[in-house]
């Protein structure tokens, strides 16, 4: 894939399984499973049941299971349930959290 490539899932989009890319993924869809990416975001439509393990994780939808980053960025409409192991956090005002956070050194 070229440097700086995106999987773009969008909302009518759904995935049962596991999902592993190399590069960025972008999801306004549905998502069952674990997901492996460098960079992972998801649109305010997008519902994920399963684990997240990305460098930088940008949160605009529901998920519910746990997340490994160096960088978590949960916006407005993001609805979080789960534990959160990061580097940094930063979370809007307006997002609906349930989450145990921890810290990575």
């Amino acid at each position: 894939m070229a440097a700086n490539s995106k999987t773009i899932l969008k909302k009518d989009i759904k995935v049962e399984g596991n999902l592993f890319e190399k590069e960025d993924i972008e999801l306004d869809g549905e998502i069952k499973g674990n997901i492996r990416a460098e960079n992972f975001e998801t649109l305010k439509n997008s519902k994920v049941s399963g684990d997240v393990k990305s460098s930088e994780v940008r949160l605009d939808g529901t998920l519910e299971g746990n997340i490994e980053s160096n960088k978590v960025y949960i916006k407005k409409n993001a609805n979080i349930t789960g534990t959160i192991k990061q580097k940094t956090l930063s979370v809007e005002e307006g997002a609906k959290l349930n989450i145990k956070t921890e810290t990575s050194s």
